[in-house]
């Protein structure tokens, strides 16, 4: 892989990786609510659902779920339905929620699966490791290596956008340090994340 495809690799992925979505989403939540460190922590269910997704992507098994809009609407509303219970607790959670010290890993576990699953049940995760990653691979030189390396660097870059999204969290719960204002930040994150779960069941193949 030489300069020129990692030039053009990085920033595009970047792109991606900073998009908004519900697991960046999550971040920001996760941080105003359990701070800048537990949000950070949690991002690495996320990183695991994207190193299975990447992995699938490198064998060619993403092409099942491309080719079966069965499994693809399976795990779309499976998803949806996950991100609407989300968005439910969130409405509903109490001001004040923070992680206690003698919480933290339970607390820590629970929010790293919630991020496991959500991006899990986005099939179009799959499907974008699916068309973006090959774009970059060279096939006169080993596949396996190339998608080894540009997945590692998608991954890397992911963990950069975890940090960033959860710094703007911990920006915001100061913003909203009343019991008023965390109530109104996490009714706007349920709405959101509704909002994300609602665009997930509109999606369709590419």
């Amino acid at each position: 892989m030489n300069l020129a495809t990692l030039a053009l690799f990085l920033p595009a992925c970047f792109a991606l990786n900073m998009a908004p979505g519900p697991n960046n989403l999550l971040s920001i939540s996760n941080a105003s609510r359990y701070g800048y460190r537990m949000a950070c922590l949690a991002g690495g269910g996320r990183l695991l659902a994207f190193t299975g997704m990447i992995a699938l992507a490198s064998v060619g098994l993403a092409a099942v779920l491309q080719a079966s809009e069965l499994l693809f609407y399976g795990i779309k509303i499976v998803g949806a339905g996950y991100l609407f219970y989300l968005a439910y607790q969130l409405w509903n959670a109490a001001p004040n929620s923070q992680a206690h010290a003698t919480d933290a890993p339970v607390k820590l576990l629970g929010l790293a699966r919630q991020e496991f699953l959500v991006a899990a049940g986005n099939p179009k995760a799959i499907l974008i490791f699916t068309a973006f990653l090959p774009q970059f691979v060279d096939p006169a030189q080993a596949m396996t290596a190339q998608f080894a390396t540009l997945g590692a660097l998608f991954l890397l870059l992911e963990w950069v956008a975890i940090s960033l999204y959860a710094y703007m969290g911990l920006h915001m719960r100061r913003w909203f340090a009343t019991p008023k204002g965390q109530r109104l930040f996490n009714r706007c994150c349920a709405g959101l994340l509704a909002a994300a779960a609602s665009v997930l069941l509109a999606a369709k193949r590419t």
